[in-house]
């Protein structure tokens, strides 16, 4: 990192949300792509338990381990040191508060991990309190939950129904309270999406989520086409618009998160 790289923290965030500034996050695994990431503008990278699918080539997050976090945080965190890092906690780490509290600190000890994410509402609440009362930035992943994906049957739009809608804003409003420093909405209609963000302090990260986010993220392999199978309706492959290849897809990325053309209504639900 050089004297002129920008350091983004949470509260870099919280002042780019008051000020009405967009900012841009993507999944990064390793580090000539987080180095890349970080030399487009790309503020926040997410080392995701999507590495499962993407990086290791299954069909769930299901069997990501922490050890394999741990491993890939390490390598982006050698790539890039200005973006804020955001690290999964994968399935069953966080099951209860003390064994979330380990787990974290272990994400942030050797991983580097500067936010720890995890998944679930209301039923995190006391997880979420627990690791803010020890120091552990905390993003909220609400709205499509890929580690309960048998659960829900299917990776399926969330908060379409009345009932659920205000589910998921009760729980944002009870993960900020609990602590919480970022949430993140994944598949919900953009006008939830609106909402949840007009109702909260903290910023909001949107995949599949609609335009009024504070900041959108994707999957890194998404932007860039080469995920296997069909790609979601929030994905867009900015790599086949950009001749000059992956530095200049991923600038496109940033500019059209910043000048909020991306995501586009053919990238939402209603």
């Amino acid at each position: 990192m050089n004297a002129d790289t920008a350091v983004i923290t949470t509260a870099t965030l919280r002042t780019m949300k008051r000020n009405g500034e967009k900012f841009a996050c993507l999944t990064a695994y390793d580090a000539s792509f987080a180095r890349v990431l970080e030399e487009a503008g790309v503020e926040v990278l997410l080392v995701g338990d999507s590495l499962g699918m993407v990086i290791q080539g299954r069909d769930t997050t299901l069997p990501v381990s922490v050890a394999d976090m741990i491993y890939h945080a390490q390598c982006v965190r050698r790539g890039a040191q200005g973006p804020l890092l955001i690290v999964d906690m994968p399935f069953m780490s966080h099951a209860s508060p003390v064994q979330a509290l380990g787990n974290a600190a272990r994400l942030m000890k050797e991983g580097g991990a500067q936010v720890v994410k995890l998944e679930g509402g209301a039923v995190m609440v006391d997880t979420v309190a627990h690791l803010a009362r020890h120091g552990i930035p905390v993003c909220a992943h609400l709205g499509l939950l890929p580690q309960s994906v048998h659960k829900l049957g299917g990776y399926k739009v969330q908060g379409k129904d009345q009932s659920a809608a205000a589910q998921i804003v009760a729980d944002a409003r009870a993960m900020q309270e609990a602590g919480a420093d970022l949430i993140l909405l994944e598949c919900v209609p953009a006008a939830l999406a609106e909402q949840v963000t007009a109702s909260v302090e903290v910023p909001v990260i949107g995949i599949g989520a609609g335009a009024a986010c504070d900041g959108q993220v994707l999957v890194l392999y998404d932007l860039l086409g080469i995920s296997a199978g069909k790609a979601p309706r929030f994905v867009k492959n900015f790599l086949a618009s950009s001749p000059g290849g992956v530095r200049e897809a991923v600038r496109a990325y940033v500019q059209a998160v910043k000048d909020r053309s991306f995501p586009a209504r053919e990238h939402s639900f209603s």
